[in-house]
C-alpha cells in the first residue's frame, strides 16, 4: 500500500521549553500509512533558544527544516511562509505549544488515502488540573468543542491536516483554521474530525489569560464571517447550548463553575465584538503565557 506523504509545519515564537520534546515526538511517531518526509518550523522573532535547539535537531534528522522570521508577524503570516516551502500535497499544522500523541499524526492524516478528504481535525486534551477552576474552564471547553464535532459538527482546532489547494491564508486572520476549513469546504472536498488523533495542550491558569485568547478568537470568527461569509459552528449559541446540556454536570460546585465559565465565554465574546467594530488588530497578538507551561505527558 502506498504510503500518504505529508509536510509537518510547526509555527513557534520562543518556545524553547517545549520545541524540543515536540520535535522528539514528531520524530517518533507510530507511522503505518504516513510518511513525513520534511518537518518544517518556522520560528518567528524568537529571543530564547528555539532557533538554537532546532538547528541541533537538524543536525540528527535531515528532514527537519528551520525557516526564521526575524521580526514576529503573526501566526497567519509564519503559516504563508510555510506554504510557500513546502513540498507535500498534504500538510499537517501545528503550534510548538503542542505535545501530539505518539500515534497522532497516523490518525489526522491516513484518511488522505482518500482523494476526496480535504482537512481533517484532531482532538484537543488541556493537560489542566480539573480540580482547579481554571483547569475546569479548560476542560469544559475543549469538551464541548469534542461534543459538537461529535454530534455531526465540525470545528478544526489546534492540529490540522489539509491539503493545499491555496496559495496563502488571509496575513490579517488570528484564527488560522478558521480561515483554511472555507477553503477546503468551498472547493467541495470532505472534512473530518478525528476524534482519536489526540493532542494535548494547556489552557489558561489565569481570568486573564482566558479572557485574553477567548476575545482574540472571537473577534477572529467574526473578521472570517465578514471577509469570507463563514460563520464556524462554534459561533451559534444554539449549537452550544445543545452540547452544554447533554454534557451537563449537575453537581453543585461543577454548576457553580460552568456558570461562572460561562459568564467569562459571553463577556470575552462581548470584549471580542467591541475589538471587531473597533478594528483592533490582533494579527500579533499578546501571548496568554500560562498556556505556554507544558509539562511532558505521558505517551501513548
Amino acid at each position: 500500500m502506498e504510503k500518504v506523504p505529508i509536510t509537518i509545519g510547526i509555527t513557534a515564537h520562543n518556545e524553547e521549553a517545549n520545541i524540543g520534546q515536540l520535535l522528539q515526538k514528531m520524530q517518533r511517531q507510530q507511522l503505518k500509512t504516513v510518511e513525513p518526509r520534511e518537518i518544517i518550523v518556522v520560528a518567528s522573532g524568537c529571543t530564547d533558544r528555539t532557533e538554537e535547539i532546532v538547528r541541533e535537531m537538524m543536525q540528527q534528522d535531515g528532514r527537519i527544516r528551520l525557516l526564521v522570521q526575524e521580526k514576529r508577524e503573526g501566526k497567519a503570516s509564519a503559516i504563508n511562509l510555510f506554504l510557500k516551502h513546502q513540498t507535500e500535497r498534504v500538510l499537517v499544522l501545528c503550534s510548538a505549544d503542542l505535545q501530539p500523541q505518539l500515534d497522532a499524526i497516523e490518525k489526522l492524516a491516513a484518511s488522505f488515502a482518500d482523494p476526496e478528504m480535504g482537512m481533517t481535525s484532531c482532538r484537543p486534551v488541556p493537560v489542566n488540573d480539573k480540580s482547579t477552576f481554571m483547569g475546569f474552564a479548560a476542560h469544559m471547553l475543549w469538551d464541548l468543542h469534542h461534543a459538537i464535532n461529535a454530534a455531526g459538527g465540525f470545528k478544526a482546532g489546534e492540529m490540522i491536516a489539509f491539503i493545499k489547494i491555496f496559495e496563502r491564508i488571509p496575513y490579517r486572520t488570528s484564527v488560522d483554521e478558521a480561515s483554511i476549513e472555507p477553503v477546503i469546504r468551498g472547493q467541495g472536498y470532505k472534512v473530518q474530525y478525528i476524534p482519536d488523533a489526540i493532542v494535548n495542550n494547556k489552557g489558561p491558569d489565569t481570568v486573564a489569560d482566558f479572557l485574553r485568547q477567548r476575545r482574540r478568537i472571537y473577534s477572529g470568527h467574526l473578521d472570517i464571517k465578514e471577509l469570507l461569509g463563514y460563520s464556524v459552528s462554534t459561533m451559534s449559541g444554539g449549537v452550544i447550548l445543545k452540547a452544554l446540556l447533554r454534557n451537563m454536570n449537575w453537581r453543585p460546585k461543577q454548576l457553580i463553575w460552568t456558570a461562572a465559565v460561562i459568564g467569562l465565554e459571553v463577556y470575552g465574546r462581548f470584549l471580542g465584538k467591541r475589538d471587531f467594530k473597533n478594528r483592533k488588530d490582533h494579527t500579533v497578538w499578546e501571548i496568554a503565557t500560562t498556556t505556554k507551561e507544558l509539562s511532558p505527558t505521558k505517551e501513548s
